[in-house]
């Protein structure tokens, strides 16, 4: 088994999502001064490489807690959508559809992460989310949301109201086999809008 990591190391100051608090890591012991280390973390549910759930956005939406563990385990299959600033993916885009369960958009928009020109990024139109949710798939992007800058969140919507998952600022996509099975395994957390995921890729 070869594993591909597909998520964003988690950093004193790392990007955050424009308006969420700050991530902050702190030496809260150290070895010097108490025998162990021991680091204080500041960050929110949706730091880094992230999965959504539906009390992200809907009222009476479940929290990721509710959720078995295998639903993280994944038959993927990778859309190829290299797209430019703020470009939408339109439901055109979309493969056939087949027996997967996880679609993951690479755009390549990952390149950008740390400038600011990363919250500029490629989104998918609500439309195409509603496609994606009768087909009763998950959805991953290398992208800090799949919806478009400074819109309202109808992509969201669609997905998370038919309980379709959203994986949100994965990484290295784009050299991944069309077909691939991926583990995203979100941080238990109560209550839980969403969750900072380990995200990895089996890629033999």
């Amino acid at each position: 088994m070869t594993v591909r990591d597909l998520s964003h190391v988690i950093t004193d100051g790392m990007p955050a999502f424009p308006g969420d608090p700050v991530v902050e890591t702190f030496p809260h012991a150290t070895i010097d001064a108490t025998g162990f280390n021991l680091t204080a973390v500041g960050l929110t549910s949706h730091t880094g490489t992230h999965i959504d759930a539906p009390a992200h956005v809907e009222p009476d939406g479940a929290p990721i807690t509710s959720y078995p563990v295998d639903r993280f385990r994944y038959d993927a299959r990778v859309v190829d959508c290299p797209l430019g600033r703020a470009e939408a993916i339109t439901p055109d885009l979309l493969p056939e559809a087949g027996e997967e369960d996880l679609l993951l958009f690479s755009t390549g928009w990952d390149d950008h992460w740390g400038e600011e020109t990363y919250w500029e990024h490629p989104y998918l139109t609500p439309p195409c989310a509603r496609e994606c949710a009768a087909r009763g798939v998950d959805v991953g992007i290398d992208a800090p949301s799949v919806d478009a800058p400074d819109a309202d969140l109808g992509a969201h919507h669609e997905l998370l109201r038919e309980d379709c998952l959203i994986v949100e600022n994965l990484r290295d996509l784009g050299d991944l086999p069309d077909r691939v099975t991926v583990y995203a395994f979100p941080l238990a957390l109560d209550p839980g809008d969403g969750a900072p995921a380990r995200v990895v890729a089996d890629v033999d």
